[in-house]
C-alpha cells in the first residue's frame, strides 16, 4: 500500500489540460469570446484495487478535501475567468472496479468544486470506464446551473499516457467558459437561466 501524501490518498501525478477554441470546424470565427476547456485529473492509488469491499468508504471519507484541492486547482487555472459548464468522469485501472471510480465522484466530492465555480444548481454529469494508459475517455459539458441550456452540451476528450497503472484511478473534472460556438439548436439561453431547480 503505497504512502498517503494527500489526506488519505496517495495520488501519484496531477493533470491539468487546457484548450481554447478560436474557430468552429468549418472555420466560423467564435460568436463572442473563444471557448476554453479545461480538466484537472488526479492519479490516485485505489486501495480496493484486486479485491471487493462492501465498503467503500477508504475513497469516500476524504473526498471533500479531494474535492477542495481540485476546485483550487480550477481557480487557478481559470485564472478569473468564470466557469459556466462543467462534468466529471473517472477511468479505472483494470484491478479495479467501475465502482471504485465512481466512489470518488460523489457529491461530497463535487460540492466543494461548485463551490469553487461560484455554485451550481444542476447536477454534474458524469461518466467513466475502466483501462490502462492512453485509453481515451470523453467527459460530458452542461451548464452548471441549468441542465436545459442546450448551447452548453459538450465534451472534452482526454487521455493520459502513463496512466492508470492496474491499481490506479484518475478523477476528472472538466470545465468550460461558455457553449459550443455558434451553437443553433434553440433552447434557453446561457443569459436566460434562472439557476433554480438546476433545469431552467
Amino acid at each position: 500500500m503505497p504512502q498517503p501524501n494527500f489526506a488519505g490518498y496517495h495520488i501519484r501525478k496531477w493533470f491539468t489540460q487546457t484548450e481554447d477554441t478560436l474557430a468552429n470546424e468549418t472555420g466560423a470565427l467564435a460568436d463572442g469570446e473563444p471557448v476554453s476547456k479545461i480538466v484537472i485529473a488526479a492519479a490516485i492509488h485505489n486501495p480496493y484495487a484486486g479485491r471487493f469491499s462492501q465498503d467503500l468508504g477508504d475513497i469516500v471519507a476524504d473526498s471533500p478535501k479531494l474535492g477542495e484541492e481540485f476546485g483550487r486547482r480550477i481557480q487557478e487555472a481559470a485564472g478569473g475567468r468564470a466557469v459556466q459548464s462543467y462534468g466529471k468522469a473517472c477511468l479505472v485501472g483494470t484491478a479495479g472496479e467501475y465502482e471504485h471510480g465512481n466512489a470518488f465522484l460523489t457529491a461530497v466530492f463535487a460540492d466543494p468544486v461548485r463551490e469553487a465555480v461560484g455554485g451550481g444548481k444542476a447536477w454534474v454529469p458524469s461518466t467513466g470506464k475502466r483501462g490502462g494508459p492512453g485509453t481515451v475517455l470523453d467527459v460530458p459539458l452542461a451548464h452548471k446551473d441549468a441542465l436545459y441550456v442546450r448551447s452548453h452540451y459538450d465534451t472534452v476528450t482526454v487521455s493520459f499516457s502513463d496512466t492508470p497503472n492496474p491499481d490506479e484511478v484518475v478523477v476528472v473534472f472538466a470545465f468550460a467558459t461558455r457553449g459550443r460556438l455558434h451553437a443553433r439548436l434553440g433552447g434557453i439561453s446561457a443569459d436566460e437561466v434562472q439557476g433554480q431547480d438546476g433545469l431552467h
